[in-house]
């Protein structure tokens, strides 16, 4: 048996996979999945997958905004693994490549396709958005073009971390920030706190950022010129204003997600700065137009990412971004039930968790 049709064999062997069967219902069930490999895809044995906020919100709740949980679907979408076969067409992986998968696939004539904001693309098929199952099974196909080769330096742990530090970058580049600019970062989860990483990387001389999590922000200090701001005790105003000599950050990154926080963002920049919105709030922000105006603040957006998976491998390789501090938890596949109900529990002391599906 060639090594392809062992490959082949090996992966129906064990469809078992995290299942979410409803709101607050997780199963480590069979769940076979039909898929062939076409001539422009690989088939990947996952290696290890990270919990993202985006699947405990899924577990939690059932759903995200229009994005609603309405059959068991397969979890799962920061991934790293290794690819067991080719089609015919590929040609820059091979079978043992060890990769990491962009999860969102658009449709290649879609005018957002086009004009490179893919992930604009209202057709794209993204792992583990409904109905899409995701990731946290054996083994998965994806097209070539969205699955990038992980150099020595970077392990499969870093690489199911790409994916999130797409969102920093992808911030980083609508943010636009001169060398030398001072940043505020609100929220040190796993994106503000890759989105800190990515702002010092691409010249931002020191990050101001704020969280409740006390342990959160105590990693948030070890990764650089980074102050924290703990806002159950401190004033995150006060804290850039002494930062800044009164005059604001240059940029703002929102990333927590709560709305009373996204709607003190236009407090804290400079005239002229920007802020650039991460986080979605469950419920609408007060928004100052005037005060926007009368600073003409530069408001940027982002969902997700487009054309950025590449430059997030090279920077892990180069070593200017290190992600091992964040990833705090590993665990097998076995206990993947026990992981998202630690991971959907306030104050768990948790960063990142992964979950290697071989362990």
């Amino acid at each position: 048996m060639s090594a392809n049709e062992q490959a082949s064999f090996d992966h129906r062997q064990d469809e078992r996979a995290l299942v979410l069967e409803g709101k607050g219902h997780l199963s480590i069930r069979n769940f076979p999945i039909a898929d062939t490999l076409g001539d422009d895809d690989v088939r990947v044995a996952v290696h290890t997958v990270g919990i993202c906020g985006s699947d405990v919100h899924y577990f939690m709740h059932g759903g995200i905004g229009s994005f609603i949980v309405r059959e068991p679907m397969i979890l799962g979408h920061e991934a790293s693994g290794v690819v067991t076969e080719v089609g015919r067409h590929v040609t820059q992986l091979k079978v043992g490549d060890r990769v990491c998968m962009e999860p969102g696939v658009p449709t290649p004539a879609s005018v957002e396709t086009r004009a490179g904001q893919y992930n604009l693309d209202p057709a794209v098929r993204f792992w583990a958005t409904p109905p899409i199952s995701g990731v946290l099974r054996r083994s998965v196909i994806h097209p070539a073009d969205f699955t990038f080769k992980l150099p020595d330096e970077v392990s499969f742990a870093e690489g199911a971390m790409v994916e999130p530090l797409a969102v920093g970058v992808s911030a980083l580049n609508k943010a636009r920030p001169s060398f030398g600019s001072v940043a505020v970062v609100i929220g040190a989860g796993t994106i503000g706190l890759l989105t800190a990483l990515a702002a010092l990387a691409g010249g931002c001389s020191r990050v101001i950022i704020s969280d409740v999590d006390a342990h959160k922000l105590g990693v948030a200090g070890t990764l650089g010129p980074i102050t924290t701001v703990n806002v159950a005790e401190q004033s995150l105003d006060r804290a850039v204003a002494l930062a800044t000599d009164a005059r604001g950050a240059d940029v703002v990154f929102e990333c927590s997600g709560n709305a009373e926080a996204a709607a003190g963002a236009l407090g804290l920049v400079r005239p002229g700065g920007v802020v650039v919105f991460i986080g979605m709030p469950a419920t609408p922000i007060a928004f100052d137009v005037v005060a926007a105006q009368a600073k003409e603040v530069r408001i940027e957006n982002v969902f997700r990412y487009a054309g950025v998976f590449g430059r997030c491998v090279a920077m892990m390789a180069s070593g200017r971004i290190d992600v091992k501090p964040l990833i705090t938890r590993t665990v097998s596949f076995e206990e993947s039930i026990g992981a998202f109900e630690l991971a959907s529990r306030p104050g768990n002391g948790e960063i990142k968790i992964q979950i290697e599906m071989g362990r």
